[in-house]
């Protein structure tokens, strides 16, 4: 696809390199001479420096023959203008990052009414994956399909576990459950596990399952943590506003702690069921004066990824039993996890993979498309959520008749409210939510999961 990126902050760069690995024609436009230049050293993409919303600079990028048009500034207003003119122009589809709050009651209006196909909100969209840790915080990582109606949660095998020793064909008999193991992270190797795999201390599992199924296997297999009544935020920005907003509405007590008194008291209106406390986050003497001891969860998310570290730290140390931690940086994710951080959250890595679903979704419209995508195992496999329409050639046909591809799983069927947990017997019809787990990289359709090709599917399925 020819796809032009206006904005190359934190944002823009992780989705240029996004983008670019997966083999589109990308033009990046900035502002920032230096920003372009580094884009255009380190991937295979061109680059200009100027204003994203100038008609002729968008003229200069070749938006009148872009396929997609992304604006990702840090200002909402230039985003929806360079919107608006590429679409004047002639790009096919637009894509704007709206960040702001008092948007946020518009967006739908603002989408349809300006013709913008995707609106995303980063730090929304964040808050949206806390909540879903905080909802479940036995697992280091939860994501959802089907419309929030199953579950991809991952949880670490810790020493003395139950879960030790146990082959994955045992699963479910032993603790009495419907759940899936989809996925596997054993030291630095990914696994797309089959029955015989035994699970061992230090894995760190990725399992599909209905919310009542995971519940009734975290309970069964001695990893369930009681539910989170109160959670400290520090650092009062937009994802928090988010967050609390979400957090109330199921009952949690939330402290909010920021050192910008303006802020503060704009936040103190905007949510009344907070508290929300001016002071300094990194602070001991303030963490303890406010009772972080005795809090179910913090929540660090700073502007600075070493105080958010220290925080965690300092929380995890005084028993918090959920910590989790916001980093900016993803090249030091894999040093947390080593130093006990184990749940972290990146809104510029959401919004990639958002992006990157959409893109994906409009590669390929002919026999399925790509309603929910997630990087998962530290981007080494991807979780896909297609929906099977009427064209697809293997319909009704039992799963171990096909020949997927190598490390590939089918993970979950969604047929209506129910979630089937796949066997061999059990087939795809159209309509179905179809949740496939792989290693393989940029599948864009249901097709693409067999390993030969449509036309000969008649000759070998018996």
């Amino acid at each position: 696809m020819e796809i032009v990126v206006v904005g190359c902050g934190k944002v823009g760069k992780t989705l240029v390199e996004h983008l670019a690995i997966e083999g589109h024609n990308v033009v990046v436009i900035d502002i920032n001479q230096k920003n372009v230049e580094e884009i255009v050293n380190t991937y295979d993409v061109m680059g200009i420096c100027g204003n994203g919303a100038i008609h002729d600079i968008q003229l200069e990028a070749g938006v009148n023959k872009a396929d997609l048009f992304i604006s990702v500034t840090s200002s909402d207003e230039i985003n929806l203008i360079s919107c608006l003119i590429a679409r004047k122009i002639g790009a096919k589809n637009l894509i704007a990052r709206v960040r702001n709050p008092d948007y946020a009651s518009q967006i739908s209006f603002m989408r349809d009414g300006l013709g913008i196909s995707l609106m995303i909100n980063p730090e929304k969209a964040a808050a949206d994956e806390i909540a879903r840790i905080l909802r479940f915080p036995s697992a280091l990582k939860v994501d959802t399909f089907a419309k929030g109606l199953v579950d991809l949660a991952e949880i670490k095998v810790r020493p003395g576990s139950k879960l030790v020793g146990v082959s994955l064909s045992d699963l479910n008999r032993k603790f009495k459950t419907s759940v899936l193991v989809c996925a596997l992270q054993r030291q630095q190797k990914v696994y797309i596990p089959d029955g015989r795999f035994t699970l061992e201390e230090g894995d760190k599992v990725h399992i599909t399952a209905s919310h009542k199924d995971l519940e009734k296997f975290m309970i069964s297999a001695g990893i369930y943590e009681r539910k989170i009544k109160s959670a400290m935020i520090i650092g009062g920005g937009r994802i928090a506003f988010y967050l609390t907003k979400q957090l109330a509405e199921i009952g949690i007590k939330v402290k909010i702690i920021d050192n910008n008194e303006k802020n503060c008291e704009k936040l103190s209106a905007l949510l009344p069921k907070a508290e929300v406390v001016c002071a300094d986050g990194t602070d001991q003497d303030v963490l303890l004066e406010e009772g972080i001891e005795y809090m179910d969860a913090c929540v660090s998310m700073t502007g600075i990824d070493e105080e958010n570290v220290i925080i965690s730290l300092y929380a995890s140390k005084c028993n918090v039993p959920k910590v989790i931690t916001k980093v900016n940086r993803l090249s030091i994710i894999n040093m947390l996890e080593s130093i006990g951080i184990e749940s972290v959250i990146s809104p510029k890595d959401i919004t990639a993979n958002q992006i990157v679903r959409y893109v994906r979704a409009k590669a390929n419209k002919c026999t399925s498309g790509i309603e929910t995508l997630y990087k998962i195992v530290d981007k080494k496999a991807e979780a896909i959520e297609f929906i099977a329409n009427k064209n697809v050639s293997f319909l009704g046909i039992p799963l171990k008749k096909l020949k997927t591809k190598d490390n590939l799983l089918v993970a979950g069927i969604m047929r209506g409210n129910k979630l089937i947990v796949p066997s061999g017997d059990d087939f795809i019809k159209a309509g179905d939510s179809v949740i496939i787990v792989t290693t393989n990289s940029f599948l864009t359709s249901l097709e693409d999961i067999l390993w030969i090709e449509r036309w000969f599917l008649e000759f070998w399925v018996i």
